[in-house]
């Protein structure tokens, strides 16, 4: 049997590993496969103590272990919303190199969580729940909503956010307005397909309306240092509010914490997957 390796990008932060190995778990038991949680970069740099004593998985030290101890098949499953370059170029190259050092040996590779043209439908309704839900725990109607993402300098990225967005506006209430917005992005006309800074949006929407609240659609998996309490959008949030005196901007819970992202896992365990 292959060796199933979950990737997330990775992260110094603890949280962002702890539910990278709580979806691994949850994975397993949905599928009766084991499922080991494997970071691309970054996670070696938390600490074992912060990790229940456990040291975080990356990529390449835990393939370059399990070809020195005889794996010679391995099935990853990306934990990536759309083509990145870690899909594209780094998890083919470091492949490569392994195989010139280690010799020939079998990987394939899952669809991301939302391959274009066809998409992922459950996505968008796992959105919508997520901002019914934090509308309800707010006391709030759903009128005013941004959808943000990373950002990223693939257009291919971006267009998964797009992808999402109009399938979101099929799902929300008919006078709700939903707007995109990238929580980061290069400058340069060049990236302009990433569309506004959360920043900006926010701050044009409370100079516009400083009272009906907006409710920021997480296309988040974990948290981190972006994503979750403490992180970069939660400050940007926190600014926008400052800024403008009676504002609010309520982010919803992450992509990951919602039980319909094991079900599209599963689907990418069991269906096609691209030979490296």
């Amino acid at each position: 049997m292959p060796a199933t390796l979950l990737i997330d990008n990775g992260s110094s932060r603890p949280d962002s590993t702890l539910a990278l190995r709580a979806l691994a778990q949850a994975l397993g038991r949905r599928t009766g496969a084991a499922v080991h949680p494997v970071s691309l970069l970054h996670a070696d740099q938390i600490p074992a103590a912060a990790l229940d004593g456990r040291p975080a998985d990356t990529l390449e030290p835990y393939l370059r272990r399990a070809l020195a101890s005889g794996e010679r098949e391995f099935h990853l499953l990306p934990l990536l919303f759309g083509p990145s370059r870690a899909l594209s170029r780094f998890i083919p190259e470091l492949i490569a190199d392994l195989r010139r050092t280690h010799g020939p040996f079998l990987v394939r590779i899952a669809p991301e969580l939302c391959p274009l043209p066809r998409g992922e439908p459950r996505l968008a309704d796992l959105l919508a729940e997520h901002i019914r839900a934090t509308a309800a725990a707010r006391a709030i109607a759903p009128r005013r909503l941004v959808l943000v993402d990373h950002g990223s300098p693939i257009p291919q990225v971006t267009a998964v956010r797009t992808w999402l967005a109009q399938r979101l506006r099929e799902r929300i209430d008919p006078g709700a307005v939903l707007t995109e917005a990238a929580m980061e992005r290069r400058p340069g006309p060049e990236y302009d397909f990433n569309g506004d800074l959360l920043d900006l949006v926010l701050h044009r929407l409370a100079a516009a309306d400083p009272i009906t609240p907006v409710i920021v659609a997480m296309l988040f998996l974990a948290p981190g240092r972006h994503a979750g309490p403490g992180g970069d959008i939660a400050a940007i949030c926190a600014a926008a509010q400052a800024d403008c005196p009676g504002f609010q901007a309520h982010p919803t819970p992450l992509v990951g914490s919602h039980p319909a992202l094991i079900e599209i896992l599963a689907d990418r365990l069991t269906g096609a997957a691209t030979p490296l």
